[in-house]
């Protein structure tokens, strides 16, 4: 008999040292400080103050005194510090506009989280199982009238696509059957609000913002409507749309119209405008790579066949095409900045970083640094293998963020792609319209997306070439290996023993890390359980060889690498 134990995992917020300024970047113009050479383009601004100063460095914005943080350690002040050291509301105060006055960044904390988790049901592991054959559908509907052969622009096919997958699984049949093309023009719009200017002149004048604050007041009218007519309805839909009518905080007041509208534009947030860039990027540089797009092929192939069904858990035995998504995470991370206003004086080594400044970190910064991850500008999946492991950095590799405002759509989003590809790659070959390096990316706007144009062509596959891409059983056994784990093929599985071991198993839960996914109690209920508040515990401390492997498989899967075990059975 063994004993499973969560523990808290925390690490100190600030860094212990002394009292000196940051270094200061030179430069900038008078009240302005930086704005201009930030709004040109906001990655390589960043980026080359980093290059000159390092981990941390300040400069001047419109009056107000930023501290970059870049780097391991630095990011770990970032993402390690508590809400009370440092305010993430304060900072986001340019999606007031887009989510709602009184939503999210715009709610004390307290609120904010309950508004949060209000959200995690559609985003936990039995939602993503009901998720796969309507990401399947809308994939297979999006290429209906392709023919064998074309040419599409990738990165607006991507947002349509995306952003239709979205709304039919976090949204409901209304956003995507009745008002898929008036949704679309709205969500575009929103987006479209997310600029650099609205960190600091939110309410500007700006034809872009003009069209923000319409979108915003049309889409809450079309909210309304729903739910009046969803009030008189017998029969209720399970989808995250009802669950938010249905919700009540904890003084027992329901939502209201526009706070309907306001979770619902932030799940919408959470669940595409991180997928559609990552998508497009993953075939970019897939075909920019032929060799492992082979291996991609191959996997999929040997898991899935020409017709196998994709499934959630079909989808978690594809490590070569999540390698090749988690690379393009770390080369293309969707956001430039992430920021918060200091609450409470910190320091990180011998630098003071005071009351009411800024700290920003910038994941394709850090993502980029040579100490941490090795080429850093080479596209190499083969560095989150188990053996290279170069994920395991949390604060290093934080394409999403991290910490507990991590963004929760992190696992959807993840599950969103693989799913897309499975279908893309099985029906058509791909390549490239335009030279490989010409396809770059846009750094003039906050959410990254590859630079349009972005031709690519297309042709049918030939069923016959399902068998020609297997190859030999030498060339193709790591496929191999996989198909004989996947559940899907229990069949060829060896059957697990009840036996009990005899050495204790301790599993440590960072909590600072854990958001309530509940992937956990998807491997192994009868061990973990999330409630509610998504809050993890320990059921039963029993733990027998097959529930060990249920165990790790729990780990493997957390989506925020929360648990850790840190003494294995035998």
């Amino acid at each position: 008999m063994t004993t499973s134990t969560v523990t808290n995992q925390a690490k100190p917020a600030a860094v212990s040292g002394g009292g000196a300024e940051p270094p200061r970047a030179s430069g900038g113009l008078p009240v302005l400080g930086q704005m201009l050479n930030f709004v040109r383009n906001p990655y390589q601004f960043v980026k080359g103050l980093a290059d000159r100063h390092g981990e941390i460095v300040s400069f001047k914005l419109l009056g107000q005194r930023i501290v970059l943080l870049t780097g391991e350690e630095a990011s770990t002040l970032f993402y390690r510090s508590s809400d009370e050291q440092l305010d993430q509301s304060a900072a986001y105060k340019l999606m007031t506009p887009i989510f709602g006055e009184g939503l999210v960044f715009d709610a004390p904390n307290d609120r904010k989280n309950e508004q949060l988790k209000s959200l995690m049901p559609s985003l936990r592991m039995e939602a993503m199982r009901d998720h796969s054959h309507k990401i399947v559908k809308e994939v297979e509907e999006s290429i209906a009238d392709w023919g064998d052969s074309g040419e599409i622009d990738l990165v607006d096919f991507m947002k349509r696509l995306t952003i239709n997958t979205a709304s039919h699984c976090l949204l409901g049949r209304e956003f995507r059957y009745e008002l898929s093309e008036e949704f679309a023009e709205i969500y575009h719009d929103l987006e479209q609000g997310v600029h650099p200017l609205a960190y600091h002149f939110p309410g500007l004048p700006l034809p872009r913002f003009r069209r923000r604050d319409r979108a915003r007041a049309r889409l809450q009218t079309l909210v309304g409507g729903i739910v009046e007519r969803r009030k008189a309805q017998t029969d209720k839909p399970t989808d995250m749309f009802q669950s938010l009518i249905d919700m009540r905080y904890e003084d027992g007041s329901a939502l209201d119209d526009n706070e309907i509208t306001g979770l619902l534009v932030g799940a919408i947030f959470a669940g595409h405008h991180t997928s559609s860039g990552t998508a497009a990027w993953v075939l970019l540089e897939l075909l920019r790579h032929p060799d492992y797009l082979r291996r991609v092929n191959r996997e999929l192939d040997t898991l899935l066949g020409a017709e196998g069904a994709v499934s959630f858990q079909s989808l978690r035995e594809v490590p070569t095409l999540e390698n090749a998504l988690k690379e393009v995470l770390r080369l293309h991370p969707p956001l430039i900045i992430l920021m918060r206003k200091v609450s409470e004086p910190l320091t990180f080594k011998h630098y003071r970083i005071a009351e009411g400044d800024m700290v920003w970190t910038s994941p394709p910064v850090t993502h980029r640094i040579a100490s941490l991850f090795a080429n850093p500008f080479v596209f190499d999946p083969d560095r989150f293998s188990k053996e290279r492991g170069e994920d395991r950095r949390l604060m290093a590799y934080q394409p999403f963020g991290g910490g507990k405002h991590k963004c929760s759509g992190n696992a959807f989003a993840m599950f969103q792609i693989k799913a897309i590809f499975a279908i893309l790659l099985r029906r058509y070959d791909f390549e490239l319209v335009d030279a490989p390096d010409s396809y770059v990316d846009n750094y003039a706007e906050m959410i990254v997306q590859p630079m349009t144009p972005c031709r690519v062509r297309y042709r049918r596959r030939d069923p016959a070439s399902f068998s020609s891409r297997l190859g030999s059983s030498a060339e193709t056994g790591a496929e191999t290996d996989t198909l004989a784990r996947c559940p899907a093929h229990s069949q060829r599985a060896e059957p697990q023993s009840e036996q009990l071991v005899e050495q204790s198993l301790l599993v440590e839960v960072d909590r600072q890390l854990c958001q309530g996914h509940a992937m956990c109690t998807g491997e192994a209920p009868e061990v973990f359980k999330v409630n509610d508040d998504g809050v993890l515990t320990i059921v039963d401390n029993t733990v027998s060889e097959a529930r060990r492997k249920r165990i790790e498989a729990a780990v493997a899967h957390c989506p925020n690498q929360a648990l850790r075990i840190v003494k294995a059975a035998h």
